[in-house]
């Protein structure tokens, strides 16, 4: 199985993200990185690079939302791409020095099953 990637994020990722980021900063600094999300141009990262960078366990192909990437992997259907923020630079995130995958662990996740030097297209600010 090749995963193929979607060129521009679901509309949905971007709330997703915003509920994500106000758990690590306040509410007005989440909008403004999600605007930023929304401005930043298409970059590519490996899966293992990503992980690596924020800190996170590769979670195991039954995990319920991995499997069902792995399915639409399966099925032919495209992923979205993943939104990340550096943690330093930030006005609001100065504290937190890793990677935030803001949204896409899960599907950052599945792609590491599959190939993890397999090229993540994302947005990075």
């Amino acid at each position: 199985m090749k995963e193929h990637w979607k060129t521009e994020p679901d509309e949905h990722d971007y709330p997703a993200a915003l509920d994500y980021l106000t758990l690590v900063t306040d509410e007005r600094t989440a909008a403004r990185l999600v605007e930023e999300l929304r401005q930043a141009e298409l970059t590519h990262r490996k899966a293992k690079d990503i992980l690596r960078a924020a800190r996170l366990e590769l979670l195991d192909e039954d995990n319920v939302h991995v499997a069902k990437d792995l399915r639409k992997v399966k099925k032919g259907r495209a992923l979205s791409p993943v939104l990340l923020v550096r943690g330093h630079g930030h006005p609001g995130l100065e504290t937190t020095d890793n990677l935030l995958v803001a949204d896409g662990y899960h599907r950052v996740c599945a792609s590491h099953h599959l190939d993890e030097n397999a090229d993540i297209p994302c947005k990075l600010i």
